[in-house]
């Protein structure tokens, strides 16, 4: 039993190293529980997409996909052509996916073929990859769009006659998502069809863990090698999985940016990876381990952690900026911190693999 709720708390060390900041920090930063409440429920709509696209990879043994980075700047595209064009409203919203779409099965695509060059070393890969792609990204956006590819809206050139303003005004779709279905609870207000997307996804993921192809990825993230011999197509699997990680990422960028109303054309994406896994992370994800609680719980944690630190800094030292230093600290250092425990839990398995076969070994030689 000791055993048993020793095993409990090192697997779930981090978030309960966070809540116990947090509870810590909330009477401090003198913020009202009703507005805490309120902040949960919008981030919860805001992030949840993009969080909940990095369980499949994971499913898949691949780790956590830093990679989504890619999806997002599919999805960022979309919202570039559909503001060049001038669609607003709701079809402006399913008009970006559908561009994004094809871009982002081309990227996943890529993006899984290189992985499958890196076996093992799949995280700091499609790091690097995210890199490389955000400077075709940046190519493409910067000098492609008005020179190669043909831009209308001069509201969004640059002024020498082409590439895309630093920062685009969604306002033709913004909160377009959240404020189609509402309901007011009291005092909170709920933004009920993007809630309903989210939990459409979550019901997707259930359903998609029991298919053929959900059990043939669940298989190769237990033993790579015995899925081979099983005949499970391995590479094409590993393949799928990154492609529907990076649709769903795009999809949950476009999500993200009608939320917040604005598109920083060359910044948006880039941190959209590290913060979705240091929520996920939060949430008592590791790189062989994730579910939806995970997900979604990880963001509540993370983004309390968000919202109360700069005015917990405040409160304590008189500048918000520690909170802002203290915040992102945490962000890198929790992803540091899982990874660590990942490779120690992996050589304690390993270990422990090891000492069982020389018992074995052992035993069958006295006989």
């Amino acid at each position: 039993m000791k055993n048993k709720g020793k095993k409990i708390i090192i697997n779930n060390i981090v978030p309960i190293v966070i809540l116990i900041m947090i509870v810590m920090a909330i009477p401090i930063s003198g913020l009202s529980g009703g507005y805490l409440v309120q902040e949960m429920i919008s981030r919860l709509s805001r992030n949840s997409f993009l969080v909940l696209s990095l369980i499949i990879p994971v499913v898949a043994g691949m780790g956590l996909n830093f990679g989504i980075v890619l999806g997002a700047m599919a999805g960022q595209l979309g919202l570039i052509f559909i503001t060049d064009w001038r669609i607003v409203g709701m079809e402006g919203i399913l008009l970006a996916v559908i561009i994004s779409l094809p871009i982002a099965i081309l990227l996943g695509i890529l993006g899984g073929y290189i992985l499958n060059k890196a076996k093992g070393r799949e995280m700091i890969t499609s790091i690097i990859m995210g890199f490389f792609i955000n400077g075709v990204y940046q190519l493409v956006v910067l000098y492609g769009m008005g020179n190669i590819i043909p831009m209308t809206n001069k509201k969004i050139i640059l002024s020498r006659g082409y590439g895309i303003r630093n920062a685009i005004d969604l306002k033709s779709i913004r909160q377009i998502l959240d404020r189609s279905m509402i309901v007011k609870i009291g005092e909170f207000t709920i933004p009920l069809l993007t809630i309903l997307i989210i939990g459409a996804l979550c019901l997707f993921i259930v359903w998609f863990r029991k298919t053929k192809l959900g059990q043939d990825m669940r298989a190769i993230g237990q033993d790579i090698e015995i899925a081979k011999s099983a005949g499970i197509a391995v590479e094409r699997t590993r393949i799928l999985s990154i492609v529907i990680s990076t649709v769903l990422a795009s999809i949950g960028q476009i999500i993200f940016l009608q939320n917040i109303g604005t598109m920083n054309t060359y910044n948006s994406h880039e941190q959209i990876g590290m913060f979705s896994i240091a929520a996920i992370l939060i949430g008592g994800a590791t790189a062989a381990r994730a579910s939806i609680p995970n997900a979604l719980g990880g963001i509540v944690l993370f983004h309390l952690m968000f919202v109360i630190s700069p005015r917990a800094g405040k409160e304590l030292v008189g500048s918000a900026q520690i909170g802002e230093f203290f915040r992102v600290f945490i962000s890198y250092g929790v992803i540091a911190l899982a990874l660590v425990l990942h490779q120690w839990r992996r050589e304690q398995e390993n270990k422990a693999e090891r000492k069982k076969m020389m018992d074995m070994q052992l035993s069958g030689g006295e006989k």
